[in-house]
């Protein structure tokens, strides 16, 4: 039946190819490299299930990011990645200690929506879909990753000056394939490690 409910269910993250230069055009979209704990939240039967992208659970671990997911539509499953802010840039440091971090989850896609399948819808589509059903009834600490709009050149100058980690670019096109490294969407490293200060 066409008009059935899927249930929502752990669904393996869409993989990001590592490159040595990203790809520049229109048919790419550009976000900031988060350095965090990339995450899978679903909502069926009215509980929020929060994952690891091994689909370890991550429900006692990050129980405020898990209570503030319960506004979002009931048989939805997003994709997106847990940070710790520390004066406000993320820190994988902070985020193995982060009792005394802020800590936020960056939503940046969407592959069931409301018990719809969506993968096979391109990027451009899910995006507006995510914005428009979930962020908007979400509060702190659940914000969306923005698209970067800029050159490339100007990014990358960007991130070097506020020492951020790096880039992903996607195909603006590019469906939603889970477990896959396809290069339809890119890493590039910027900032080859952050500093490491110990508090006293």
């Amino acid at each position: 039946m066409p008009d059935q409910k899927l249930k929502a269910r752990f669904i393996e993250p869409m993989l990001l190819e590592p490159a040595a230069n990203l790809p520049e055009g229109g048919a790419w979209v550009y976000e900031l490299k988060l350095d965090g704990f990339r995450a899978v939240a679903f909502k069926t039967g009215g509980r929020i299930y929060l994952r690891s992208r091994n689909d370890k659970d991550f429900n006692a671990r990050y129980p405020a990011i898990a209570q503030a997911l319960t506004a979002i539509p009931d048989e939805t499953v997003i994709d997106g990645e847990i940070v710790a802010l520390e004066s406000g840039r993320p820190s994988f440091n902070a985020l193995q200690n982060y009792e005394t971090a802020t800590l936020i989850y960056y939503v940046f896609d969407v592959m069931i929506l409301a018990g719809k399948d969506v993968m096979n819808e391109p990027l451009g589509v899910r995006r507006q879909l995510l914005q428009e059903n979930v962020p908007a009834k979400l509060d702190e600490p659940i914000r969306e990753s923005p698209e970067l709009d800029a050159s490339l050149t100007d990014l990358i100058s960007s991130v070097k000056a506020h020492g951020l980690e790096g880039l992903v670019a996607k195909r603006r096109d590019s469906r939603y394939e889970p477990g896959q490294r396809s290069g339809a969407w890119q890493k590039m490293r910027v900032n080859r490690g952050q500093p490491f200060v110990i508090g006293g």
